[in-house]
């Protein structure tokens, strides 16, 4: 059986769909981008490359700019496929980075974008791990269900926390130091 642990040196996140005209529709969008932030942050830290995507930009505009200004040389890959695997410019940022087989994936809309793309991951044959505390929906019905499914499918659901720490692995790496006042805040 493959490991449900979390590797720095295999993870790469995947920031799903964190859009300007999106967001205002998640009742808890404020709670949301400060978790996503703080995965950004510790990904940035320990070295994980970032994928970012946005799903019809021109209807449903750019990237909050609280989660662009994270993501080094921010390009995301504008898709209008729902799973991010049905976009070819996805696809191959993701393979450029061959060794990377474990994704972390956050974003919106729990039940519709995040669970296709980790559907697709899963398929592909990646261990996939679920940020339950940086992924909504619109409705907290839709959250749990979409949740479940990826559950179900084989996905790893996490916590921020939970995945920062698994990353980090120990308390004498420099990341750690770095990253435990955000922890703690």
């Amino acid at each position: 059986m493959e490991s449900t642990r979390l590797h720095a040196d295999r993870a790469l996140l995947v920031v799903v769909d964190m859009q300007e005209k999106l967001l205002p529709a998640i009742p808890t969008r404020e709670s949301l981008v400060k978790t996503t932030v703080l995965l950004l942050r510790a990904a940035r830290a320990l070295g994980l490359p970032i994928l970012a995507t946005t799903q019809y930009s021109k209807g449903l505009g750019p990237t909050v700019p609280a989660i662009a200004d994270e993501i080094p040389d921010f390009e995301p890959s504008d898709k209008v496929a729902f799973g991010c695997f049905g976009d070819p410019a996805f696809v191959e940022r993701l393979n450029a980075h061959g060794s990377r087989r474990e994704l972390l994936v956050c974003g919106v809309e729990t039940h519709i974008c995040v669970t296709q793309t980790v559907l697709e991951a899963l398929e592909s044959g990646r261990a996939v791990h679920v940020v339950s505390d940086a992924v909504a929906a619109r409705t907290e019905e839709n959250h749990r269900i979409g949740l479940a499914r990826m559950e179900r499918a084989g996905a790893v659901l996490s916590s921020v926390e939970m995945a920062v720490y698994e990353l980090l692995g120990r308390s004498d790496v420099p990341a750690f130091k770095s990253l435990l006042p955000l922890l703690k805040g």
